[in-house]
């Protein structure tokens, strides 16, 4: 994997990626804990809960066209479009951080959802075309690894950005940076010859996602992928807009144990996903997923049931100071990994079953079944929080719905 991070094919798309996905969470966190820590309690929570499906909102609306635009044009241009979107958010960001207006700052979270759901199938339909079958196992797991790293490293700057002084400033400018690095790692990405160069771009976007979700379901591997792949992103939404309440509601916790929090579970992912590209190979592409969907159930619920007996951690020297803390996060990160270890399979999956002139197309169709799994699971989420349950206990409820999901896997391969 050294030899491809070094490739001249893969390192600016890594390096766009993980600066995108760095972006994102910066924002994301500094807005979140905004939210939390100057709204009330259960206005914190609800938009916390919600702030996650209003990113994805866009992949539903727009994903027809953005697959469109995918297959159409030369992907590396119109990455760099794409990047030059992203600065313009940011600057958006500076105005609503200083001048605290959360609606301005929800706008740039839903525009930066739009500028992802165009990214999406230009970043998954290049893969193939500079790698295959092992290579591009490799790649993806490099890439979803990158992505989790940006998360990780976005998140746990966001925190400490937001908690310094002058930190309403120090957040969007930080971000008007990364922009500019992204866009020139964007500029080295090679070009590749567009997969469908006559494809006429539809506007419409209710007809062209209806015809979007009639292609994908017509190959029944696209179709199983793309299920699975969007019960990874419900249940990593439910988790990730959990414990943020359960850190502040349960172990009363500082922002810091949150940015700790929010940073476990994305290296676990990225952990999982180098596992993925390590230990899955083409001809056993999905052995791993069962065991993964079985430790995914398992140290969610058990996550669950040490937030209601660990008691306060209000910093992240008394959470770290007994066994149960540590236990805490060990299930977060086990959690993650095997998260990691399940997603990464069917993301190659979608990749290689696709028709070479549709394959961005099939991309932006899973991001539209991602979209609506995850603003569903966000609005079920809220309602729950809303009607007085606990983060504990919507924890447990997803754990029983994985082992379902789970079950259904190992029916299918």
């Amino acid at each position: 994997m050294a030899r491809l991070l070094r490739s001249r094919k893969f390192w600016p798309l890594f390096t766009t990626q993980f600066l995108g996905s760095f972006n994102d969470n910066l924002f994301k966190n500094a807005l979140v804990i905004l939210a939390l820590f100057q709204l009330s309690t259960q206005a914190g929570a609800i938009l916390v809960a919600v702030s996650g499906g209003l990113f994805l909102l866009p992949y539903a609306v727009v994903s027809s066209s953005a697959g469109q635009l995918a297959d159409s044009s030369e992907k590396s241009r119109a990455i760099l479009w794409i990047k030059l979107w992203e600065l313009g958010l940011m600057l958006l960001a500076l105005a609503g951080f200083l001048s605290g207006s959360i609606p301005l700052l929800l706008a740039v979270l839903l525009g930066l959802g739009l500028q992802a759901a165009f990214f999406s199938p230009l970043k998954y339909g290049i893969l193939p075309d500079f790698f295959a079958h092992e290579t591009l196992i490799q790649a993806n797991g490099l890439v979803e690894a990158g992505t989790f790293a940006g998360i990780i490293l976005g998140t746990l700057a966001g925190g400490v950005l937001y908690a310094r002084p002058h930190g309403a400033a120090l957040v969007p400018v930080a971000g008007i940076c990364i922009s500019l690095a992204g866009i020139a790692a964007a500029c080295a990405i090679p070009r590749v010859p567009p997969a469908a160069p006559g494809l006429r771009i539809g506007w419409n976007f209710y007809s062209g996602t209806i015809e979007l979700l009639r292609l994908a379901r017509g190959g029944k591997p696209v179709w199983f992928a793309c299920l699975a792949i969007s019960w990874f992103w419900a249940l990593g939404a439910t988790v990730l807009a959990a414990f943020p309440t359960l850190a502040r509601d349960v172990l009363h916790a500082s922002p810091h144990v949150v940015s700790l929090l929010l940073g476990i579970f994305a290296l676990g992912v990225g952990l999982g996903s180098l596992i993925a590209a390590k230990a899955v190979h083409d001809a056993s592409l999905l052995r791993l997923t069962v065991p993964a969907g079985l430790g995914i159930s398992l140290f969610t619920a058990d996550l669950a049931w040490t937030a209601l007996h660990m008691g306060a951690a209000p910093g992240m020297g008394v959470l770290l100071s007994h066994w149960m803390g540590w236990r805490f996060c060990l299930d977060l990160g086990l959690l993650a990994v095997c998260g990691g270890v399940f997603s990464v399979p069917f993301y190659v999956l979608l990749q290689e079953k696709s028709p070479v002139t549709h394959r961005a197309r099939m991309v932006a169709a899973n991001n539209v079944v991602n979209a609506l799994a995850t603003v569903a699971a966000g609005g079920l989420a809220a309602l729950a929080y809303a009607k007085g349950m606990g983060a504990p206990a919507v924890l447990f409820v997803t754990a029983g719905l994985n082992l379902l999901v789970t079950l259904w896997v190992a029916l299918q391969r």
